[in-house]
C-alpha cells in the first residue's frame, strides 16, 4: 500500500509539536476540537412567542425560581429514659470509636432512629446472648489477621444507669460495624498504595449490618464473622497462620525475675522455682529408677518444655532456652504481641483477598501478577492454567476485577501516542510507503497508525476484552519465546497469554482451539460470550499451591513495604524477595497455523479505515519478532517500534514453547 507523504509528514508533524502547513494547523485545530471534552452551556431563555425582540429592547428573561428544598423531618425524642438517653449520646459530639466515619455514624443514627432508639446489645442492665456472641468474635479478631485493639470492647458497670447503657450499647455497635468494614477490605487506603489498585469493594453499610446481627441472636458472632472472606486461598491462608502463632500462651500473668545468665538444659539457678510455680510445675524433678528426685533449682526438661511452649506462644524461636527476650516476654505476659515477620507476611496476602468479590463465581478468570500465571476456574474446579506475561514495573499491570465480554480473533491494533512520539523521527523519512507494515490512517482530524491483523501484530492472533477503566485485557503476542523466561514483567499493563487460544477453548464454549485457529487471515471478527466472565487481577506474594505447599514471591512492584506500614506490621519499611517457585515442566508445542496473504480487496479496504478516536487509557505495546528487530537495527530507514528496552538484556535462547 502506498500512503500520501503528505499524510506522513503530518502525522510527523503533530507529534512533535510543529505546524508545518496551514493545512495541517486546520487538522490539529480539528484534532484538539475533537478530543476536548464537551463543554455544556445552557440555552438561553427566548423572549415570549407574541412579543419582536425589537419592540422590546429591555427585555429580560427571569431568572427561574428554585423551589424550595422539603425541610428534614426532625427526629422525634423518645419519650422513655433508656430512648432519651440514646438519643441524646447519638447528638453528642464525642467519638464513639476511632477510625469511625462520619458516614458509618450517621449510619448507626438512622438504625437507632428506625427503632425508636431502643439499645440493641443491652437489656435489664446486662449484655445480651447477641452482644455477648459479637464481643467474643470481636475479641478473636486476630484469627483473621485482624487488629483486636481496634475494636475496643466497652465495659458495662454492674448496676448501669440509662447514659452508661446507652455509651455501652452505641460503642458496642461501632465496633462491629468498624469490624464488618474492615472484614470487607476498608482498612487501607489503596489509593496511598497505588493508583493502579481499584478494586471494587463491596464495604456493607453500618445500617445493614446491625440489622443483621440484631436478628441473628445467639449466632451473631458467626454473621459478624462471615463479612471475612470464605475463599479457599484466604482460608488456607488464615490455617497457616493459626500453625504458625501455635498453642495460646500458658502464663497470662506476668513474671519478673531476677538478672542472671541464659538457663539451658541442666543448669542449677535460683530462678528456677519462680519458673515451676509459674508454670505450675512440681517443686522439683521427680525420680526415676536410676537417681532420686532432683533438686528444685535443675532447670530440666519439664521447664524447658513449658518455657518452649511460651516461646511459641509468644511468637518467639521455641528453643527452651530461658534467654533475655524470654524473660521481657514473661515479664509483659498480659499484653498482645505485635505479629511477626512470617504473620505479617500472611496478613498482608490475606488482606488482598479483601480486595477480591466475596462470590469470585463458579466460573472465572485469576491472574495472579508476582507469579506470572493465569488459571481459569470452570464449575468452582481449576481447568487450566497458563503462563502470561505482565506489566514491568514503570507500566504496572492494575489490579481489580471485571468482566469479559467477548474475543476479537485477527485484531488491529492503533498505536497509543506514547509510541507514536517515540516514531516522530523516522516518520519524515518515509514518503509514499507503507511504514515498516503500519498504516496512516485519518479521517476529520484524527491521525494515528494501524497495525493490520497479521502474525506480527502486536496483539497476536486473539485478545479478550472485559472493559475496565484502565483499557488493558488479555491477548496474544508475536514474542512466544519471552514466555520461557522465569521472570515475565515485559508488558506496559497487559496481560499477554501463552497459548491463548486454549485459554479460549476455555472460555468460549461454541468455539474450540481447532475451529478458532481456521479464523486466522479472514479478517477481524468479534466473537461474544454467552455470559459474562468474571476476571480477577490479583497480586498473591504467598500463597498456599494446589499441592497444599506455601509458596513465597518476589514482590514484583513493591506493594508488600507499604501494606505492612498502612497496617501497623513489622517489616514496612522494606520489601524481602523470595525465590520463584519452580516453573511446572515444559511441553513440546503445537503447529500454530501460518495466516494466509491478505486479498488484494481485504487491502485495499484498510486504507479507508480510520480510527474514530485516539487511543487513551494504557494501551497494550508489544515488540515484534527479534529477527526484524536485529534487521531494523542495521538499516536507517526501518522503524522503530515495541518496547523501550525489552531486548536489553536479549532473553535466553528459547527452548520448546509452552503450553498450559
Amino acid at each position: 500500500m502506498r500512503v500520501p507523504r503528505s499524510s506522513l509528514m503530518a502525522l510527523a508533524a503533530f507529534l512533535t509539536g510543529t505546524v508545518a502547513s496551514a493545512a495541517m494547523a486546520a487538522d490539529t485545530a480539528a484534532l484538539d476540537t475533537s478530543i476536548a471534552p464537551p463543554v455544556s452551556v445552557s440555552p438561553s431563555p427566548t423572549p415570549p412567542p407574541d412579543s419582536a425582540p425589537s419592540a422590546l429592547p429591555d427585555y429580560k428573561p427571569e431568572a427561574p425560581v428554585a423551589e424550595p428544598a422539603p425541610a428534614a423531618a426532625a427526629p422525634v425524642v423518645p419519650t422513655d429514659p433508656q430512648g432519651a438517653a440514646v438519643s441524646a449520646r447519638l447528638a453528642d459530639p464525642a467519638p464513639l470509636l476511632l477510625r469511625l466515619t462520619t458516614k458509618e455514624r450517621d449510619a448507626i443514627r438512622a438504625f437507632y432512629e428506625a427503632r425508636a432508639s431502643k439499645s440493641l446489645w443491652v437489656a435489664d442492665g446486662a449484655w445480651t446472648e447477641a452482644a455477648k456472641a459479637v464481643t467474643a468474635r470481636l475479641a478473636a479478631a486476630v484469627e483473621d489477621g485482624l487488629d483486636a485493639s481496634a475494636y475496643t470492647i466497652p465495659n458495662l458497670p454492674g448496676k448501669p444507669d440509662e447514659k452508661a447503657v446507652a455509651d455501652a450499647d452505641l460503642r458496642l455497635s461501632a465496633a462491629a460495624v468498624l469490624y464488618a468494614r474492615d472484614a470487607r477490605g476498608g482498612r487501607i487506603n489503596l489509593a496511598s498504595i497505588s493508583r493502579l489498585i481499584t478494586p471494587h469493594l463491596d464495604l456493607p453499610a453500618g445500617n445493614d449490618v446491625l440489622t443483621k446481627l440484631g436478628d441473628a441472636g445467639a449466632k451473631a458472632g458467626d454473621v459478624l464473622q462471615g463479612y471475612n472472606p470464605a475463599t479457599p486461598g484466604y482460608l488456607a491462608l488464615k490455617a497457616r497462620l493459626a500453625s504458625l502463632r501455635g498453642p495460646a500462651p500458658v502464663a497470662v500473668k506476668p513474671l519478673r525475675l531476677p538478672s542472671g545468665p541464659a538457663l539451658r538444659l541442666g543448669m542449677h539457678d535460683p530462678r528456677v522455682p519462680l519458673l515451676r510455680a509459674h508454670f505450675g510445675l512440681d517443686n522439683r524433678p521427680s525420680g526415676t529408677f536410676d537417681q532420686g528426685p532432683g533438686e528444685p533449682d535443675t532447670y530440666d526438661s519439664a521447664v524447658a518444655d513449658a518455657v518452649s511452649k511460651f516461646q511459641r506462644g509468644r511468637g518467639l524461636p521455641a528453643t527452651g532456652i530461658l534467654n533475655v527476650q524470654t524473660v521481657l516476654a514473661l515479664a509483659d505476659a498480659g499484653r498482645s504481641t505485635r505479629p511477626t515477620g512470617g504473620e505479617a507476611e500472611l496478613i498482608v496476602n490475606m488482606e488482598r483477598w479483601r480486595w477480591l468479590p466475596g462470590d469470585l463465581g463458579p466460573d472465572y478468570i485469576l491472574v495472579n501478577v508476582p507469579e506470572y500465571r493465569l488459571r481459569a476456574y470452570r464449575g468452582g474446579v481449576l481447568r487450566d492454567e497458563a503462563r502470561v506475561i505482565v506489566g514491568k514495573p514503570d507500566s504496572r499491570t492494575p489490579l481489580f476485577s471485571g468482566l469479559m465480554e467477548y474475543a476479537v480473533v485477527n485484531p488491529s491494533w492503533y498505536v497509543p501516542p506514547s509510541i507514536l512520539k517515540t516514531m516522530a523521527p523516522k516518520l519524515a523519512g518515509y514518503g509514499g510507503k507503507t511504514w515498516g507494515g503500519y498504516e496512516v490512517v485519518r479521517r476529520g482530524g484524527h491521525i494515528s497508525l494501524r497495525q493490520p491483523p497479521g502474525e506480527r501484530n502486536a496483539l497476536g492472533f486473539i485478545k479478550f476484552m472485559f472493559p475496565n477503566q484502565h483499557a488493558v485485557y488479555l491477548h496474544d503476542t508475536p514474542n512466544r519465546s519471552l514466555f520461557s523466561a522465569a521472570k515475565r514483567d515485559f508488558s506496559h499493563g497487559c496481560v499477554r497469554v501463552d497459548d491463548p487460544f486454549r485459554l479460549a477453548d476455555a472460555v468460549l464454549p461454541d468455539w474450540s482451539a481447532e475451529r478458532l485457529k481456521k479464523l486466522i487471515g479472514k479478517g477481524e471478527r468479534t466473537l461474544r460470550l454467552p455470559e459474562k466472565l468474571p476476571v480477577h487481577l490479583a497480586y498473591f506474594t504467598a500463597y498456599m499451591d494446589d499441592s497444599g505447599t506455601y509458596r513465597t514471591l518476589p514482590d514484583l512492584y513493591g506493594y508488600d513495604a507499604p501494606m505492612r506500614a498502612a497496617l501497623g506490621l513489622p517489616g514496612g519499611g522494606g520489601a524481602a524477595v523470595a525465590r520463584l517457585p519452580d516453573e511446572a515442566p515444559r511441553r513440546k508445542a503445537e503447529a500454530v497455523p501460518t495466516p494466509p496473504k491478505a486479498h488484494s480487496a481485504q487491502r485495499r479496504s484498510t486504507h479507508r479505515q480510520v480510527a474514530s478516536e485516539w487511543p487513551t487509557g494504557r494501551y497494550e505495546e508489544a515488540a515484534p519478532p527479534r529477527r526484524h528487530l536485529r534487521r531494523a537495527a542495521r538499516a536507517d530507514d526501518a522503524p522503530e517500534y515495541g518496547e523501550p528496552g525489552l531486548w536489553t538484556p536479549a532473553p535466553q535462547q528459547a527452548g520448546p514453547r509452552s503450553y498450559w
